[in-house]
């Protein structure tokens, strides 16, 4: 491996990682005047949030929505925030809102927007004796501060069985809430969930035209501009630690750097195995469970042509939502999952992606993809890609002209746990990280911090602010 080219082996602060938590990190000591390096084990910046090309079609990785959409000029949000301590306008980052999701159940759908009335109006329509208890509800997490550093764990199901006591409305509130940020198997914190909710249901989904590249290339050239030096392909192999101080880095090509602090964003349990006075298994117990796999598919023509209006659809096929590990040798869970249609988005009317787009996600198992060799791996992939499209298109609108799907696809590609673990490094491919959260952002070496996913911030806006939370609170 080349040698980085590095022009010091000193540094004020070093950040493990170029996902959306290291780069706002980043910006905001840059900001500040101070010294940063950013390093970043791939080509790519994003981490969990990226993109690639395949025959020249650009594919997101993990956005689906940003979530915590605000229109401009709504003050005291979390996006208004982390834009102003980023230094980047609203308009940069061309948010288009949803037109609308669901939420699909066998025996029961709910519609939702960015206006939560729609939400509350559903759940009045659909179980008129729980409509006070889910206001009570929405009035509770409205006050709560989910941002705030401190505090033990409080069970989320506890808390919603509080104010509703019908099992279904529970599950599919739960549903969403959970795909898009609980590492917990059933259950998850009660802070956690009230994030999720907020950035969901109160405030809600919108995309950047060009997708997730365009918060990347903000961050990026924000980071720059301000003189912070970022390397990539340039990981991380060791952390050595002394006196309970982080004291250098060993990086993969056995390039040593010193700095007067450290920003994790490798992952809780990731970092701790980095640290060279723990053992290997060091927060076993911690390890995060839950991976994912995704088919994404470019097809002919627009979803509204089919009679396809969601733009995200939350389905569960099961009596009960059941959000666990899939079982080993079972490799994907089909039952429930996420259906994302990026070209519904309220792009303007003068603009729309070229060619239409599917993505389907559902649960996996990481050591069952990661066992495979190479030929089977191609194998099952193609096997589950036809599975879960059959699963996709049962919740979607039977073709209006008749055609068969298949004859309308131009391209597809799907990514497995494998996949996720390659790019991202979390162990068991567990892309929500570990279940127990570090809210402080504080590891067991005290100029060594942790900030993103298990840090507790979750989405895109979520691992942003986390990124300069730790950085206000500790490094500035």
């Amino acid at each position: 491996m080349a040698a980085p080219s590095l022009p010091q082996t000193h540094y004020e602060t070093i950040i493990i990682g170029a996902g959306m938590a290291g780069l706002a990190a980043g910006i905001r000591l840059a900001l500040a005047g101070r010294e940063v390096l950013i390093l970043e084990r791939h080509n790519a910046s994003g981490g969990l949030n990226s993109f690639y090309s395949i025959e020249g079609r650009k594919y997101d990785v993990g956005l689906h929505a940003m979530t915590n959409y605000v229109p401009k000029g709504t003050k005291g949000t979390p996006l208004i925030k982390l834009l102003r301590q980023l230094r980047i306008p609203y308009d940069a980052l061309d948010l288009c809102p949803q037109y609308g999701s669901r939420i699909a159940f066998p025996s029961c759908g709910l519609r939702f927007s960015n206006d939560f009335a729609l939400l509350e109006s559903e759940v009045a329509a659909n179980f008129p004796d729980q409509i006070d208890g889910f206001r009570t509800l929405a009035s509770e997490i409205r006050e709560m501060n989910p941002f705030q550093l401190e505090g033990g764990r409080a069970s989320a199901r506890e808390a919603v069985q509080r104010h509703i006591n019908d099992p279904l409305l529970e599950d599919m509130i739960f549903c969403p809430v959970m795909y898009y940020g609980s590492a917990e198997e059933h259950d998850m914190d009660y802070g956690q969930f009230a994030i999720m909710f907020r950035s969901l249901f109160f405030e809600g989904f919108a995309r950047p035209f060009e997708g997730v590249r365009v918060v990347i290339r903000l961050l990026q050239d924000q980071f720059r501009s301000l003189g912070g030096l970022r390397k990539m392909k340039c990981g991380v192999r060791s952390i050595h630690a002394e006196k309970g101080r982080a004291t250098a880095l060993t990086l993969d090509d056995v390039t040593r750097l010193s700095a007067n602090r450290v920003l994790s964003t490798a992952g809780s349990v990731e970092t701790t195995r980095l640290c060279d006075d723990q053992n290997e298994d060091a927060q076993a117990g911690n390890m995060g469970q839950l991976s994912f796999s995704e088919t994404i598919t470019a097809f002919e023509g627009q979803p509204k042509e089919l009679g396809w209006e969601d733009t995200i659809i939350f389905f569960n096929t099961r009596e009960r939502f059941h959000y666990a590990r899939v079982p080993s040798s079972e490799e994907v869970d089909p039952t429930s999952g996420v259906i994302c249609l990026p070209n519904n988005y309220d792009y303007g009317d003068d603009r729309q992606l070229e060619e239409g787009f599917l993505r389907v996600t559902a649960m996996a198992n990481h050591d069952d993809w990661c066992a495979l060799n190479e030929q089977d791996y191609t194998a099952r992939k193609e096997y589950w890609y036809a599975q879960l499209m059959q699963v996709a298109l049962a919740q979607l609108p039977a073709l209006p002209d008749g055609k068969n799907f298949g004859e309308r696809i131009l391209a597809k590609d799907m990514f497995t746990p494998r996949t996720v673990r390659k790019f991202t490094g979390h162990l068991n491919g567990a892309i929500y990280g570990a279940t127990d959260k570090q809210k402080d952002g504080t590891t067991h070496l005290e100029n060594l911090y942790l900030a993103g996913t298990d840090q507790g911030f979750l989405g895109i806006t979520g691992a942003m602010l986390s990124g300069i939370s730790i950085a206000i609170r500790y490094l500035l």
